[in-house]
């Protein structure tokens, strides 16, 4: 009898094995950014790096998503998202040019603050009243919210603008007087601060610009995965997590 149910064991052990079905691959989205340092931005080799590439790849993978991120500039970034070419973007929403190719999502990922800075022998400014006929840095290749540009070309304050390409050179220009007033966002600000051991700028608070998930409406169930996206990040921060930004 105990020879027998040796025979059955070994048996048992002989005959097929199968294995455990293989996890399904996630899918992927095209995430879309452009150059914003140091919340996101691309290194020398061209890869992604900032907190919201982390905080976008922990909400993506939570909702059942993979990103693959994809640098642009604005403008280029805009087409892609009313052509298809990228699925999603971290961004700021209720941008007019997007609103009929795009869904937005309703969870707010961080808060950017847009800031009016000036130097410290300087009065802080009452804006508008305080802009007619100073002069203004801006940085070129941002878009600013709809308002804010509206008051910046408006004729009856007569703006004079200064365009730099970063925000070092925009924090030497008003250093070195070039221009009465710096608009400028401030996570950015505050890394070139610390880069070149500046004290703090006063600034006056101009807007505060909500990040959240924007989907291409070409991404043919583009509200399900913004509702996917919004409960993953919910169920985050019910959890517990960190999902702040440095220097909000």
């Amino acid at each position: 009898m105990k020879a027998l149910l040796w025979i059955s064991f070994t048996a048992s052990l002989a005959g097929p094995c199968f294995a455990a079905p293989e996890a399904e691959p996630l899918r992927t989205l095209t995430v879309g950014y452009y150059d914003f340092p140091p919340a996101v931005y691309s290194d020398p080799q061209g890869q992604p790096q900032g907190p919201l590439v982390g905080l976008t790849h922990r909400v993506v993978e939570r909702a059942g998503y993979r990103a693959q991120f994809r640098a642009f500039p604005s403008a280029r970034l805009y087409a892609a998202l009313k052509s298809g070419a990228v699925d999603l973007w971290p961004g700021a929403p209720g941008k007019p040019e997007l609103a009929a190719d795009t869904l937005e999502g309703r969870a707010t990922l961080a808060q950017i603050s847009l800031n009016l800075y000036h130097r410290s022998d300087t009065p802080a400014p009452k804006v508008p009243e305080s802009l007619r006929k100073r002069g203004v840095i801006i940085i070129g290749g941002y878009n600013y919210w709809p308002v804010v540009t509206q008051m910046l070309h408006d004729p009856q304050l007569g703006i004079r603008l200064h365009r730099t390409s970063s925000h070092a050179s925009a924090l030497e220009m008003l250093q070195h007087r070039r221009a009465d007033y710096l608009l400028d966002y401030q996570i950015p600000v505050n890394q070139a601060l610390q880069h070149f051991g500046i004290q703090a700028l006063p600034y006056v608070n101009v807007h505060k610009v909500p990040i959240r998930f924007i989907a291409s409406r070409r991404l043919s169930d583009s509200q399900a995965v913004l509702d996917a996206l919004d409960r993953a990040y919910a169920e985050m921060a019910a959890a517990g997590e960190d999902l702040s930004l440095p220097g909000e």
